[in-house]
């Protein structure tokens, strides 16, 4: 899919501020209301743009604690990463997983009130008989730098 460079101001100025107003937007990358509202409306069409999200600060909310998780799962036949996935993504407290190459198979990103409450999650995932065969444990005891937004230009000016 070809972007021109007007595409790539409205992607990098929508991850700033997705509440940016259709009009601010325009003035933001110098096209009219109505041509930048195509344009805008084209990018979600495809697929580039996502959704619109309020970047939520948990930890001012509440105790939270992150952990990331590093699993490694007993078997490695297509079904046993189709259990594993599926049930992974039905677990509010999992945030994220990543499938990757290397000395684990899976790489969680979970969210609990403490590590007891961390515990009782783990416990259920092992507890769910969906394949794990060993999990480590990584406590995040600050966060360093955390970023919603993709470096579009310089990943595109790379390729």
């Amino acid at each position: 899919m070809k972007l021109d460079s007007l595409d790539l101001k409205i992607l990098c100025a929508l991850q700033t501020d997705g509440r940016i107003t259709k009009l601010k937007l325009a003035e933001a990358v110098n096209l009219s209301p109505s041509a930048c509202f195509e344009r805008m409306r084209r990018l979600e069409q495809q697929g580039l743009i996502t959704g619109y999200h309020a970047d939520v600060d948990l930890r001012k909310l509440m105790r939270a604690s992150f952990i990331f998780v590093e699993v490694t799962l007993k078997t490695h036949r297509r079904v046993d990463f189709e259990r594993f996935e599926q049930h992974i993504n039905a677990v509010p407290e999992v945030l994220e997983c990543y499938a990757i190459g290397g000395g684990v198979d899976y790489i969680l990103k979970m969210v609990a009130t403490d590590i007891a409450h961390y515990q009782e999650e783990i416990d259920a995932l092992l507890e769910a008989d969906i394949g794990i065969d060993r999990y480590f444990t990584y406590i995040v005891t600050k966060p360093v730098k955390r970023s919603l937004e993709y470096p579009v230009r310089d990943l595109l000016a790379r390729e």
